[in-house]
């Protein structure tokens, strides 16, 4: 991924941080020189010395099947909004405003227990705080055995890249002009990268 130097991110903390956050990834490997991809929850753990993202796709999805020795590429995105050259002091061009993260590693499928687990963990996520949570000792077991439908794997994190493009090569009065303008936008995803920009004036 191209990452202009103003935009680079390297601390790991924060992009775990971000990761956590923004979980919904997609997934890209190859096939016959073809790239294919999947969009899917994809979570990051820590085993032993390394990291890795687990996550599963039906079996009838025929990815799964394109895992070997070449790297896989999985690509994880913030809010983003288009940023107008009207909110500068001085004239300038538009552009775009985003995060993203990019995790190059290797893929493997898991065992079955292995995907029990990690079954487990996702749903401690994201259904701990809900009433009536659907965690997995809470689940049928005809629905549990609903997971033969689906092959869990796991990816060895071998490089990470990120870049956070929040205006940061801008001046203060710009940068402060640009949050207020991105809160008076209508969709919901200018508000969040508002407050995301916002965010990091703290820092």
């Amino acid at each position: 991924m191209y990452i202009p130097k103003h935009f680079k991110v390297t601390d790991f903390v924060e992009i775990k941080d971000f990761i956590q956050r923004n979980s919904f990834g997609t997934i890209v490997t190859t096939e016959e020189g073809k790239p294919i991809a999947t969009h899917l929850p994809l979570e990051l753990h820590k085993q032993g010395d390394d990291y890795y993202l687990t996550g599963h796709f039906a079996y009838a999805n025929p990815q799964w099947k394109t895992f070997g020795d070449d790297p896989v590429l999985v690509m994880y995105q913030g809010p983003h909004a288009y940023i107008s050259s009207s909110w500068y002091k001085s004239e300038n061009v538009p552009t775009w405003n985003y995060q993203a993260v990019h995790v190059y590693g290797t893929a493997s499928i898991m065992s079955e227990q292995e995907l029990q687990e990690d079954l487990k963990a996702l749903l401690q996520k994201y259904e701990q705080h809900r009433e009536n949570a659907a965690l997995w000792e809470n689940l049928s077991q005809k629905t549990k055995n609903q997971t033969k439908g689906i092959v869990g794997f796991k990816v060895k994190v071998l490089e990470i890249q990120a870049a956070y493009k929040l205006s940061q090569n801008r001046s203060e009065e710009d940068y402060d002009n640009i949050i207020d303008k991105l809160n008076k936008q209508k969709d919901l995803k200018s508000q969040q990268l508002a407050e995301v920009m916002d965010g990091r004036k703290t820092k």
